[in-house]
């Protein structure tokens, strides 16, 4: 499953790609993809057909395209731009699911074989003109959403143009650490309210967005801090240094495309990530901790059941708590 930089490498596909862009036609391939749009594939096509892409934007694992009639946008070719135009109301919500991939294609480009949607773009120099959504596992989806304002007056997601509107179903999650708009204050205040476990609570979207299995392990092995310490003994200086290591790990797996465990994830031009080559602790069952061989001492990574799925951890550099919350 894409995590949240494998999510942002594909935002900024789209907004490269697709954003200023008209939506000119639609092909549902299979309704599966759109079962979440209530209405069904022609009021989702209506939807679509002659809107206008106005951005790319993401909250967490979130992304959405929000979209407006070409006739309420400016006039660019007058001296004041003909007006504000019109904030907008909707937005085309991607869900990647856990092979979901949205790709730039051009019409001679054979179908792919799990090719659910297909979105046709007016021209633009250089690009395909084809956005295609394709999933194996038909976990993910594409839905056409309504806008609401923010809780908070802040921008919705990390965007290109950032408007103070969020998809009916993304209000609901916090600012992921990648989102300039982040409080590490409110985050920080959240986690003092919960008496959890740390790993738990980086893994609730309603205290903090994006953070997913992979890096919630690599960001605890950069601070040396154990999954299982209760967040009520959490110092705000070690709370500062453990979204700190979040940020960076994440901006480096951004920097190299993001992870690539399964081969379904790619990015809007079919390219994978190799961030799982720079891993220190997710995945390392067995292999030497690294931080633990420059000191010299040799501490193989271990590997735990956690909420039914895995944890790696150290266990010299991330100790086991006393009453840890498991």
């Amino acid at each position: 499953m894409p995590e949240l930089p494998e999510v942002e490498v594909v935002r900024r596909g789209l907004a490269n790609w697709v954003v200023g862009r008209t939506i000119t036609g639609v092909d549902v391939v299979d309704s599966r993809s759109i079962r979440r749009h209530a209405l069904g594939a022609q009021d989702f096509a209506g939807n679509l057909e002659g809107a206008v892409v106005l951005d790319a934007v993401r909250r967490g694992k979130f992304l959405w395209l929000p979209l407006a009639e070409a006739d309420a946008l400016p006039d660019t070719n007058l001296p004041d731009g003909g007006g504000p135009g019109t904030a907008p109301r909707v937005a085309l919500m991607a869900h990647l699911g856990m092979s979901g991939q949205l790709l730039m294609q051009g019409p001679e480009v054979p179908d792919e074989k799990h090719l659910k949607v297909r979105l046709r773009l007016s021209p633009a120099d250089g690009m395909p003109d084809q956005l295609r959504f394709v999933d194996q596992r038909i976990f993910g989806g594409l839905f056409v959403t309504a806008m609401v304002p923010t809780d908070d007056g802040g921008p919705g997601g990390l965007g290109e143009t950032p408007e103070q509107l969020i998809p009916v179903e993304a209000a609901h999650i916090a600012r992921d650490p990648l989102d300039p708009a982040f409080s590490f204050d409110l985050f920080y205040s959240r986690l003092r309210k919960r008496r959890s476990g740390l790993k738990r609570v980086l893994l609730d979207q309603g205290i903090i967005s994006g953070i997913g299995n992979i890096y919630a392990d690599e960001a605890l092995w950069r601070a040396r801090l154990h999954y299982a310490r209760p967040t009520e003994t959490l110092r705000k200086a070690d709370a500062l240094t453990l979204i700190s290591h979040a940020q960076d790990v994440m901006a480096d797996a951004l920097a190299a495309g993001g992870t690539s465990f399964d081969s379904l994830y790619v990015n809007v031009n079919g390219a994978s990530g190799y961030f799982e080559r720079s891993l220190n602790a997710y995945g390392r069952e067995g292999q030497p901790c690294a931080r633990c061989a420059a000191e010299g001492r040799t501490t193989l990574i271990r590997r735990e059941q956690f909420m039914n799925r895995s944890s790696f951890s150290c266990p010299a550099c991330q100790r086991r708590p006393r009453n840890g919350r498991w």
